[in-house]
């Protein structure tokens, strides 16, 4: 197990390295100068060139990405702001501030919405999946799947403003929605973004309730499921001890993908609702041109996907005996 957990965190050092070289060259291929957007509009080719100077974009590509990643791997030094510690994503071109410190102010935000939708769409989605496969055929299993299919085509763009207009705006039954520090204020919290939560777990329970039922009612079919039920053994007991858990690999390999993209950031969501995250900020540096903070966002994102891949792989290990033996 070692060994493969070693190997699969060298193979996500690599794919990192591939992805920030993949967005450096991206990024020179934009048609937007950020030496432009910072000059202002009466901006003379000496301060088009200073500024090229002060942000490094008069050297050449591999100059920069070179840079990039010693700064990174090691810090710097050389920063007109001051010293940058290991890892260095350098200063915004936009805000002058330092990339690291911004994800991290950003980062509570986004944690905050992915864990309070991971639990709400995990409880619904494989709840009503696994009551779907028991009552499998009934009106219960076909009213469940249906739901399932009209809400799994519901957009978060569609969903979020008429949960502001109905649920804010006429009725005020919630707050707008916002972030407030769960330290400082647990109902300011929760109240803030209760409406989120919902919105972004609804439109995830649908996928989980029809991947959760198909995965059951594969599960009850395999042979030792039937060989447990032709012992004696009680339809409950079989359908919780042993189908269940076979049940939970494929939940596990798509939670781990879903957990992780929306770590890196839940760009629709939060830009919806107008919370401040990861989301929000992989779109401002993408309009400011701004490629410290793009890369930080990226990379950081990508990071995130890697990480729980990883650990989904491990978990395998310990939900289906069959995986530990191979």
């Amino acid at each position: 197990m070692l060994r493969f957990l070693i190997r699969r965190t060298l193979g996500a050092a690599v794919i990192l390295f591939l992805l920030s070289i993949v967005a450096f060259l991206l990024f020179f291929g934009m048609p937007r100068d950020p030496g432009l957007l910072m000059c202002g509009k009466t901006c003379t080719p000496a301060n088009l060139a200073n500024i090229h100077h002060v942000l490094g974009l008069d050297k050449s590509i591999p100059e920069q990405y070179w840079i990039f990643l010693h700064n990174l791997v090691l810090g710097s030094n050389g920063f007109d702001q001051g010293p940058c510690p290991a890892p260095c994503f350098g200063y915004s071109y936009h805000t002058n501030e330092a990339v690291w410190g911004t994800l991290m102010d950003r980062l509570p935000t986004t944690v905050s919405l992915t864990l309070g939708a991971a639990v709400c769409f995990l409880f619904v989605g494989l709840g009503t999946g696994m009551l779907s496969a028991w009552k499998r055929g009934t009106l219960v299993d076909k009213t469940v799947t249906a739901g399932a299919m009209v809400l799994s085509s519901m957009q978060i763009y569609f969903l979020g403003p008429l949960a502001l207009a109905a649920l804010v705006y006429q009725s005020h039954l919630f707050d707008k929605p916002s972030y407030n520090d769960f330290t400082a204020n647990p109902v300011s919290w929760f109240s803030g973004l209760i409406i989120p939560w919902v919105i972004l777990s609804t439109i995830f329970a649908s996928q989980y309730t029809r991947m959760a039922r198909s995965s059951m009612i594969e599960q009850l079919q395999e042979e030792h499921v039937r060989t447990a039920r032709a012992k004696g053994m009680s339809r409950k007991y079989v359908f919780f001890r042993y189908a269940w858990r076979g049940s939970l690999i494929p939940i596990v390999t798509i939670f781990g993908i879903d957990l992780g993209s929306l770590l890196g950031g839940a760009i629709i969501t939060e830009y919806t609702f107008g919370l401040p995250g990861l989301g929000k900020l992989a779109v401002e540096s993408v309009f400011f041109s701004d490629l410290p903070l793009l890369l930080g966002v990226m990379l950081f994102s990508a990071a995130m996907i890697l990480l729980f891949n990883i650990i989904v792989d491990a978990c395998y290990a310990f939900i289906d005996p069959r995986v530990r033996l191979s």
